[in-house]
């Protein structure tokens, strides 16, 4: 059915029908929420099985990181509804605001006595007890403030100031202080979702090219500057050369992935994660899916944000239909952020990407990552709804 046929049809359906049709029980796009709800379920059932290394000095499964987790989805879960009510106009006129609030907060990451250091990197703030990660809303920030942009300025992107330089300011910026960190994977994410939204907005394509050549040397530069960079690059090569030191994370991985063959040693019976595989509930949770389900398991992952991203083009296309452009770059946005950020983790977990630290996101263990993930989650359901009432004539 063709978006006007569908309009009509609406307009004259009774409202016990709409309600009835898939998808408009809850006013939300239901596979989107399936696929969210199945990816939040998931990572309670894994955070708990691959946290009983970090739970107790004699190996017993404690439910003190389960009940964190749980908490960390309850106060995401509040943030997700309340953005996803969010009336459009006040998320535009917030995301310039926001990402200001967010680049002081890596500023002050920065600072001496402010940030608080954890294995050798200044990633983390502390406010009354409660430790946070700007890194993590700097990402979601980004995304809203280049959706309002992009929608502003959508006759004059063909400009190369206003298509690039412009953009390229901003990514600059929380870039350069990602990197003091330092944060290489999150700067990265965070290049490749504008990248990403640059093209999609309707810039220039050799500006586009022309900007992701510079990006990329730029990034390759910075890379080669640090030896233990270069050395995480060429142990990623060959792990198995140095499988105690530089290539331990990933070697220990894929004995994971490897043992769990198609369909995993079981639920819970994985043995990496007994202080064998670092970060086995955050960085590496995948390799304890891939353990304990199977490749069955991670292919089940992967399908579920397939169906994130794909429900984000449909909404985004929606929206556009509408007239909705900037709800409908902010559903580009979020859900290539996620998607984004999900691929890599599974990438270095799986070999195929250089070790970095970068949780899964909706499902690993840890407070910001779980409330920046709901909060881009929230961004999508705000522009669904948005597109939606829009379609239907009320306001959004």
């Amino acid at each position: 059915m063709s978006p006007r046929a569908r309009h009509d049809a609406d307009a004259v359906m009774p409202p016990r029908a709409r309600a009835a049709e898939p998808g408009r029980a809850l006013g939300y796009d239901a596979p989107l929420c399936f696929a969210l709800a199945a990816l939040l379920s998931i990572g309670v059932v894994m955070v708990y099985s691959s946290s009983i290394a970090a739970d107790s000095a004699t190996l017993r499964i404690t439910p003190h990181h389960l009940l964190r987790q749980l908490a960390h989805i309850a106060a995401g879960g509040a943030l997700m509804l309340l953005l996803a009510h969010a009336r459009p106009e006040l998320l535009q006129r917030a995301s310039r605001p926001l990402l200001a609030g967010s680049l002081l907060l890596l500023g002050a990451v920065l600072l001496p006595g402010a940030g608080v250091e954890i294995n050798g990197s200044m990633r983390w703030i502390e406010f009354g007890g409660v430790r946070l990660q700007p890194s993590e809303f700097a990402k979601v920030a980004v995304v809203m403030y280049f959706a309002d942009y992009f929608s502003r300025k959508q006759h004059e992107l063909h400009r190369f100031r206003v298509g690039v330089l412009n953009v390229g300011w901003v990514v600059g910026i929380t870039g350069a202080l990602l990197f003091l960190e330092p944060d290489f994977g999150a700067t990265a994410v965070l290049a490749a979702a504008v990248a990403a939204m640059m093209f999609l907005a309707g810039v220039r394509f050799w500006h586009f090219c022309a900007s992701i050549g510079v990006a990329g040397g730029l990034m390759g530069a910075l890379l080669w500057m640090e030896p233990y960079r270069v050395a995480r690059l060429i142990s990623h090569r060959n792990p198995w050369a140095d499988p105690f030191d530089g290539g331990f994370q990933l070697v220990q991985a894929l004995i994971a992935i490897g043992r769990g063959e198609w369909l995993g040693a079981g639920l819970g019976n994985s043995i990496q994660k007994l202080r064998h595989l670092p970060h086995a509930n955050t960085d590496f949770l995948v390799a304890v899916i891939g353990e304990e389900l199977g490749a069955a398991g991670i292919f089940g992952v992967l399908i579920l944000f397939a169906v994130l991203l794909w429900r984000a083009f449909v909404i985004s296309e929606r929206a556009f239909g509408c007239g909705e452009r900037f709800a409908g770059l902010l559903a580009q946005g979020a859900g290539l952020l996620l998607a984004i950020q999900a691929a890599v983790h599974i990438g270095v977990n799986t070999g195929l990407l250089p070790t970095k630290g970068l949780t899964l996101p909706l499902v690993s263990y840890g407070g910001s990552s779980m409330l920046a993930s709901m909060a881009a989650a929230g961004l999508l359901l705000a522009a669904d709804r948005c597109a939606r009432q829009a379609a239907r004539g009320a306001p959004a």
